[in-house]
């Protein structure tokens, strides 16, 4: 089982999929550079959560 991603997290990440999908890709590190980039996420642990959460969306294709 994984962790439960609150809906702050949900609603951050699918807005920017929706605005921004072409700049994601399947790496975490590149990713997480980008959300810090596209947010005003201040908090590593939150980027990094956002992040990860994008990368797997990516990659399972789910969205």
């Amino acid at each position: 089982m994984g962790r439960i991603k609150t809906r702050k997290v949900k609603a951050v990440t699918m807005d920017l999929l929706e605005e921004h999908r072409e700049k994601f890709g399947t790496d975490f590190d590149e990713n997480k550079l980008k959300v810090s980039e596209l947010t005003g996420v201040e908090s590593k642990k939150l980027r990094n959560i956002i992040a990860g959460y994008l990368t797997r969306l990516i990659k399972s294709g789910n969205n």
